[in-house]
């Protein structure tokens, strides 16, 4: 891919954000339409991200937001969809006119996904690993695919569950915090927590309490080659489970269209993301 003058620059920004497979995804279906722009990965601390998403917009980009920028994005942007402003959390930005548009991408592909996995049997009990961003999406798409369902949230701090079962009642969301090695079955558990991008990293629940939990279907929104351990310790296990690779083409394909106004070509972003971890 030659980058020219006349190149537009998208991103995706994150910290960290090297195991992001959104540019090889992007770049794809930018070649494949034949179009004048580029993909990148750029890294942004807490401090840094609103003056480089500002700066990438002003410049005539756009760009996908990665952990743990999801909810200050929300709060950065002039034009917030109805699903932005409901999460607090924001995963595509672009410009419209002189302001900053934003929209949740993540909440319809992680609902498609959960309901694939599920397949069409009802979720009443289910878990969320993680209060950012992502778990504010997952809670909402499990809310909405699933009208009653009661969800509990998993966190490593007190505190933040706290606040997330207070944005979840404002949100419109039942929601509990989990308490670990409790008995209570659960028919889906999503992870929302980056845990798992580094193959040295834990996992996010014990195997004990997956087991005690004996869900139906599993979803990691986390991804890997060969699948994560948290994907592989649920087969072994018998639960229906996948990893983050479908939200991540899913949502892709919808910031896509939003970027460049067009038809986005799916099966080549999916082919990019799949031959990706294959290597």
């Amino acid at each position: 891919m030659r980058i020219r003058a006349t190149t537009r620059l998208l991103a995706v920004v994150g910290d960290p954000v090297g195991h992001s497979l959104s540019p090889t995804m992007h770049n794809a279906a930018i070649v494949a339409l034949g179009l004048d722009a580029a993909f990148l990965a750029l890294r942004a601390t807490r401090d840094t991200f609103p003056a480089l998403a500002r700066g990438l917009v002003a410049a005539g980009g756009a760009l996908n937001v990665t952990v743990p920028h999801k909810r200050a994005a929300a709060a950065l942007i002039d034009l917030p969809t109805d699903v932005v402003r409901r999460t607090g959390a924001c995963n595509t930005v672009w410009g419209r006119e002189a302001a900053l548009a934003g929209d949740n991408t993540d909440v319809a592909a992680i609902a498609c996904e959960a309901e694939s996995l599920t397949r069409g049997r009802p979720v009443r009990r289910a878990l969320v690993l993680g209060t950012g961003g992502s778990a504010r999406a997952a809670a909402v798409a499990i809310a909405d695919a699933w009208p009653g369902a009661q969800i509990a949230v998993s966190s490593r701090d007190a505190g933040r569950g706290e606040e997330f079962v207070n944005w979840a009642r404002e949100a419109g969301v039942a929601c509990r915090v989990w308490g670990v090695g409790e008995s209570a079955t659960a028919d889906l558990v999503v992870n929302a927590t980056p845990l798992g991008l580094v193959a040295a990293d834990p996992l996010p629940i014990e195997p004990g309490d997956l087991e005690r939990l004996a869900p139906a279907a599993l979803l990691d929104l986390v991804y890997a080659p060969g699948g994560t351990r948290l994907l592989r310790a649920a087969r072994e296990r018998g639960i229906r489970a996948a990893d983050g690779r479908g939200v991540l083409v899913a949502q892709g394909v919808v910031s896509f269209e939003l970027f460049f106004g067009v038809p986005a070509p799916a099966e080549i972003m999916r082919a990019a993301v799949e031959d990706a971890l294959r290597a």
